[in-house]
């Protein structure tokens, strides 16, 4: 099985122009009849339903962020009756209230799809069986990843997150084919499995499903080397569906991801001013949903800095997104230089004695801002060291590790333009993923 849809994910440009238009002109028209807040939107813009004709058009429209979504909680941006929606969910809201979403039958249907397109692109195929240790509950990925699962023929193990053991002894006993979950638990995983010395051979997987954040093809080779597996990239968030936004094909990797625009129309556009940028240039990536019943969005700011392009020499005409290099919100302003922590670990991948794991610390003495990089070294090359004395006091002694230190500091100042304090750590040291999100940012400024 090569495609879930062949026929919308093969699509000729011009004919799902065609769609995504005429799709774009109902949901206007659909929005200013049903959600009050659209109708507000539109009439203060100047803009009624029947300007819109096409994607072309859509430059002109208002831009939904996420407070827009807090300021309606919890039901202020549905379109359809709360007797329709049939599901809720909510994004974990690091402050204050959660953004809320809300599911039709059809909405749910769209979701299993996309998801169900996603799991093929990955090399999935009806009969494996899914390992799902995405979180169950508000969070969109245990259940997104279950239900467009279920609707390919997949056998889901429904684990959840965490449970490191659990995940383990499952893993050996059910044979599972395939494991969905954060790129940073999968590194967990194939640090455990090698700790445990559980040998590949006692596993049957295939295929890793990973998301939920950002990643690079330094963690993309651990987990692959580490778990047996082709690590694939998959997208999404909960304000336009959940996980399956996009996807990576397993014979494209690293050619960028599948967004299956028939249902949700991309943009990148300026972070200062909102222009949309010509195709391949890094900026805001934007979604309008296309389909959507219960709470559709026109022009929804994701704050996460991405690319898209069309590579018209591979399987699928959809358009593609490059690597997630960051958030918006999340970018680190230091000494007048932008910094993603994905470039930092850019850097860190071209040491073969250093590990992916890493955390960036930012403090503040005076008006001076100052990053701290903490990266563990391999624990081979660990083990390969002769240190006399507690691990801090050793290292600070040992030339191997001080020259180390000095190349990857270099390496750092050459590429991003900044100086940073590296600190190499040991094996195990730097907080790891328990099945959730892994926070690589300890900014002690806002403390």
């Amino acid at each position: 099985m090569r495609y879930f849809n062949s026929d919308i994910e093969t699509k000729p440009l011009p004919q799902l122009r065609q769609l995504q238009n005429q799709r774009l002109r109902q949901l206007t028209a659909y929005l200013y009849e049903r959600a009050p807040f659209y109708k507000k939107q539109l009439d203060e813009a100047g803009i009624q339903p029947n300007d819109i004709k096409g994607v072309e058009d859509l430059h002109r429209l208002p831009f939904t962020r996420k407070h827009h979504l807090r300021d309606n909680y919890p039901f202020g941006l549905f379109a359809v009756p709360e007797q329709e929606v049939i599901r809720i969910h909510a994004s974990s809201g690091t402050t204050g209230k959660p953004t809320v979403v809300g599911y039709t039958r059809q909405d749910i249907s769209i979701f299993s799809e996309v998801v169900a397109r996603s799991l093929v692109a990955a090399g999935c195929q009806p009969g494996m069986k899914l390992q799902n240790a995405y979180g169950y509950g508000l969070f969109t990925g245990g259940l997104g990843l279950h239900y467009g699962a279920e609707l390919l023929g997949m056998s889901v193990i429904p684990v959840s997150g965490g449970m490191t053991d659990r995940q383990l002894m499952l893993l050996q006993d059910f044979q599972s084919d395939a494991i969905s979950c954060t790129p940073s638990y999968a590194q967990t995983l194939a640090e455990q499995l090698d700790k445990r010395g559980i040998g590949l051979s006692q596993l049957n997987l295939k295929v890793a499903i990973l998301g939920a954040e950002p990643w690079t093809e330094a963690i993309r080779q651990q987990v692959e080397v580490g778990l047996g597996v082709h690590a694939i990239n998959i997208y999404g968030l909960s304000e336009i569906i959940g996980p399956g936004v996009s996807n990576e094909d397993f014979e494209e990797k690293g050619t960028g991801s599948y967004i299956w625009e028939d249902h949700f129309f991309p943009e990148v556009v300026d972070k200062d001013t909102g222009e949309p940028l010509p195709e391949g240039e890094y900026g805001v990536l934007v979604f309008t949903t296309l389909t959507k019943q219960a709470m559709p969005l026109l022009r929804y700011w994701t704050n996460d800095i991405t690319n898209i392009y069309y590579e018209h020499s591979y399987k699928r005409t959809h358009i593609k997104m490059g690597p997630i290099r960051g958030r918006s919100d999340d970018m680190l302003i230091i000494r007048g230089v932008n910094l993603f922590h994905t470039q930092v670990e850019e850097a860190i991948s071209h040491f073969g004695h250093l590990s992916p794991n890493y955390q960036l610390v930012v403090t503040r003495e005076g008006t001076m801002d100052s990053v701290e990089v903490k990266v563990e070294v391999e624990p081979a090359f660990y083990r390969g060291l002769i240190l006399a004395g507690p691990w801090t006091e050793a290292a600070a002694r040992n030339p191997t590790l001080y020259a180390l230190q000095h190349e990857l500091a270099k390496k750092i100042k050459d590429t991003i333009g900044l100086s940073m304090k590296i600190s190499l750590c040991e094996p195990g040291s730097i907080p790891r993923s328990e099945g959730g999100k892994l926070g690589r940012v300890v900014d002690l400024r806002k403390m």
